[in-house]
């Protein structure tokens, strides 16, 4: 019986309440979990924290341009299984000259189709019920890739290449599916009808204090303000590409290297801001009112 008890995060992830109850409801009802929202959200480290605060075994598949459903379930390696089968041909030819050694095919059977099937992420982890399943920026992947996975979310079966295996699970036994979107492409509308749906908002600024407390508990809170001022003035900014949250954790735990006093003079110093910043359109833009009569630290900063 896969594990649905109601989480609501753990000592390094805050979940909001409104995401874990999609999260509970999807697990509940054997559904994947389709979260979208800008990078840098938290919606990777949902799955990733969850399987460890409960101890599950976490099978990823970080989709790209070219994904495709063999990569996703499993494919037969036809190669191996040509290598293993001339193998066998030359085994018999040696035991009729007399020869005692063989060659080896490190134990699979060419009459054995299941020895050549090589598994993916998703029929490893509906093989476990007890199990996460992490489908990470499916909006890469090309427009046939979501569609192909209709069938294998509706029926909660996959059939395996040239073995014919069959590999399923129960509604109750579904493993944790949470499927990540930057909306970079729009997805099917079939594809998302057969998820339970959720939109991770970006932060406030209270939010991300609690989220910096988690990651860099007992950080000086006149360091932790500073930096939060910042980064939400630059985030308001209308930056080709906005500072994410990952991206202030990042600048916080460099900055929790040096002492408060001097942190706070190298945050309003902007130094670093290369983890903030990352595009050079965008750079030279803060600069410009770095250098213009002071105004990034004036009245627009609180």
């Amino acid at each position: 019986m896969a594990e649905t008890s109601f989480w609501t995060g753990s000592d390094k992830y805050l979940c909001d309440p409104a995401l874990a109850q999609a999260f509970h409801m999807a697990r509940t009802l054997g559904m994947p979990l389709l979260i979208e929202g800008e990078p840098g959200t938290g919606k990777t480290e949902l799955p990733i924290h969850y399987a460890k605060d409960r101890g599950l075994d976490l099978e990823v598949f970080p989709v790209g341009s070219k994904s495709n459903v063999e990569q996703f379930v499993a494919r037969f390696d036809h190669v191996k299984y040509l290598r293993d089968s001339q193998i066998e041909i030359l085994n018999a030819q040696r035991e009729e000259k007399g020869l005692t050694s063989k060659l080896t095919t490190g134990g699979r059977n060419p009459e054995s189709l299941n020895d050549y099937v090589v598994k993916g992420p998703a029929s490893i982890a509906y093989e476990k019920p007890n199990s996460v399943l992490l489908i990470d920026e499916i909006d890469k992947a090309p427009r046939e890739f979501p569609n192909d996975l209709l069938y294998a979310l509706s029926h909660r079966k996959f059939i395996m290449p040239e073995s014919g295996e069959v590999i399923e699970v129960s509604e109750q036994d579904m493993p944790a599916i949470v499927i990540t979107s930057n909306r970079e492409q729009e997805l099917p509308t079939a594809f998302k009808g057969r998820c339970i749906y959720h939109y991770i908002d970006f932060p406030n600024q209270e939010v991300m204090a609690k989220i910096i407390e988690k990651h860099h508990p007992g950080l000086d809170d006149k360091v932790v303000k500073v930096a939060l001022d910042v980064f939400y003035h630059l985030r308001r900014l209308g930056l080709e590409r906005a500072p994410t949250t990952r991206e202030i954790l990042n600048w916080l735990k460099y900055m929790s290297e040096v002492a408060p006093e001097e942190a706070v003079k190298k945050i309003e110093g902007l130094q670093g801001i290369g983890v903030l910043i990352k595009t050079q359109n965008d750079m030279e833009k803060v600069n410009r009112m770095i250098g213009a009569d002071d105004s990034f630290y004036g009245s627009n900063l609180n």
